[in-house]
């Protein structure tokens, strides 16, 4: 899978891609990431990026001829129409606070795409006929607001990338993690068995994979229960976990 980003700060990248399952995956081939700096697409002296909004009002704006300059020449298109076609093809992301808001659902939605394109904003925002005429989509991290788009970008590649096969060193790693499957993840363990007192639960010492599993799925339950309640709703349950949901119910009355 191939992302393309595009940013005022090219440095910011380089220490977590090299690093870890990333840095693995770009040395496999499994990913690529190209870092595009959208200075280099300006053509005046100082590499002009962003002026001052019109009708006045505080901070600046990013400059609509670099941003367009700068994808148009990577994607090899002249123009980059918002239609299903283009977002089924190359999707154009804007990481923004206005986007919606980002989730595991979202990040197995893209990966399925051969190539993404990620645009970090930067300063009071970006000219809006960058969003109506080059964008295809629009994501966020969360509520509240960073000073630009980088950190967003390196946590979309993150949570895509561990998706894609081979990426991850077990084939149904990303499986059982927290949101991947509804719930929020059950608690791990690893030797040694007894640490200051504290003992890992017998049931994972046992070997019997059935009760393990069962085990696994009933800590998953409680947490995603006591922590994020509102999962439940949407999780997909089957008789057994609705039976066992009763009972903590019941318990907490």
């Amino acid at each position: 899978m191939q992302f393309e980003v595009f940013t005022l700060l090219p440095e910011v990248f380089p220490a977590y891609l090299d690093t870890s399952i990333i840095k693995r995956a770009r040395e496999r081939g499994l990913i690529q990431v190209n870092i595009h700096n959208i200075r280099e697409y300006t053509h005046d002296k100082h590499h002009t990026t962003d002026d001052t909004p019109y009708g006045g009002g505080g901070g600046m704006v990013m400059k609509p001829e670099p941003v367009f300059e700068a994808i148009e020449s990577v994607l090899g298109q002249e123009t980059l129409p918002t239609s299903p076609e283009a977002k089924a093809n190359v999707p154009v992301i804007l990481l923004t606070p206005q986007g919606r808001v980002f989730n595991q659902r979202i990040a197995k939605e893209l990966s399925q795409h051969k190539k993404i394109a990620l645009l970090c904003g930067r300063y009071e925002g970006i000219d809006e006929r960058i969003r109506e005429n080059i964008i295809t989509d629009e994501i966020s991290i969360g509520d509240y607001v960073l000073t630009g788009g980088e950190l967003p970008a390196l946590i979309l590649i993150d949570a895509v990338s561990r998706l894609l096969p081979e990426v991850l060193g077990d084939p149904t790693g990303a499986e059982d993690d927290s949101h991947a499957m509804g719930l929020l993840e059950y608690p791990h363990y690893t030797r040694p068995p007894e640490f200051r007192g504290w003992k890992v639960p017998e049931v994972l010492l046992s070997g019997d994979h059935g009760k393990i599993d069962k085990w696994r799925r009933q800590q998953a339950l409680t947490r995603t229960f006591k922590k994020r309640p509102d999962m439940l709703e949407k999780a997909e349950l089957t008789k057994e976990d609705k039976k066992f949901l009763d009972g903590l119910k019941n318990e907490e009355r």
